[in-house]
């Protein structure tokens, strides 16, 4: 009976799907092509010195969002069918299309909705900071004519291919309740927690990405960014395991939305790092310069909050796959 305690009591709910299926695999689809993205830019950034022409980064960056489309689809895609193939809700199963075009249009939408707000202010105040009808015209033909197909395309493919895993434990018809845990056993707390260590191994590369950002130097040790890049994944990787392992052991089977959030979390405190350099590393002032610094940083630290969520949600997916692989069910 001693072994049978903690997270091996839980086997029937550990794989039972997420509240709002559709959205956290969007969240996770679009953190995926994050994930591949970043490393992408960087090397193409350390290998052919673009850092030296005028919006060539970003740029990159674009054209990079569009062409790995493809991965999102694919990872929200599989995700979607392996979780709703436990459900015995017709509906989820049929929702696949909802999520398949929420999980292209997240990022763009939220994005177009920040952006849309820091023009509004640009043009208010007459300033030459704002994006031209050709340039959104030239965006929203890339979404409907490149980006929305290969989308479509990665989650069929993804359905087909990985949407038919099964899971080591099957899923019981009723949910268990919740055991009461101390403070620090709460799902709350160790979210907070976990995200500390990841924005420990990235506290001092902050200064530097802030740095040339705002105060208009050259960034150019990319090579040392794609290191940091390599310590967070590795960082993020372990701190959620041991968050998910916790949460597990304390009888709590909702470890999937866990996962996500605890490794996001990292999010939350790179934007009080920016409040904090807001006041007292920089000298901007006014309605103008604040909502452009703080629009930024929001479109920032949502994407970092995508990106870290979705590292943290498949390492604590395999570890939990490998756990409950040799656990023998009724």
């Amino acid at each position: 009976m001693a072994d049978d305690s903690g997270w091996k009591l839980i086997h029937g709910d550990v794989f039972r799907h997420p509240r709002s299926l559709a959205l956290y695999v969007a969240m996770v689809g679009t953190g995926a092509q994050l994930f591949c993205l970043v490393p992408l830019v960087i090397v193409l950034a350390t290998v052919s010195k673009m850092y030296m022409s005028n919006g060539a980064v970003t740029k990159t960056w674009v054209v990079g969002y569009v062409l790995t489309s493809f991965v999102n689809g694919f990872v929200s895609g599989s995700l979607f069918r392996q979780f709703s193939r436990n459900s015995k809700s017709d509906r989820l199963k049929k929702s696949w299309k909802r999520a398949m075009i929420l999980s292209s249009a997240l990022l763009p939408v939220f994005t177009s909705a920040v952006g849309l707000i820091m023009n509004a202010v640009a043009v208010y105040h007459g300033t030459i900071n704002t994006v031209t009808i050709q340039t959104m015209i030239i965006l929203m033909a890339s979404y409907l004519f490149v980006v929305f197909p290969l989308h479509v395309a990665g989650t069929v493919l993804g359905r087909n291919a990985c949407g038919k895993t099964d899971f080591p434990c099957r899923v019981n018809t009723l949910p268990r309740h919740d055991v009461p845990v101390p403070l620090y056993l709460h799902p709350k707390v160790l979210i907070l927690l976990t995200g500390v260590l990841p924005f420990g191994s990235i506290f001092i590369e902050m200064y530097f990405v802030f740095t040339s950002f705002w105060t208009y130097k050259v960034y150019y040790v990319y090579g040392f960014m794609l290191l940091v890049y390599v310590i967070l994944g590795i960082v993020t990787l372990c701190s959620t395991i041991v968050s998910t392992y916790v949460l597990l052991n304390a009888e709590n089977w909702r470890w999937i939305w866990h996962s996500f959030l605890s490794a996001g979390s990292t999010a939350l405190y790179v934007f009080l790092y920016s409040v904090y350099y807001f006041q007292f590393k920089t000298n901007m002032s006014g309605v103008i310069q604040s909502s452009f610094y703080f629009g930024y940083t929001t479109l920032f630290c949502f994407s970092f909050f995508l990106f870290s969520g979705a590292v943290g949600f498949f390492g604590s997916y395999v570890f939990v796959r490998r756990i409950y692989r040799d656990i023998k069910t009724d």
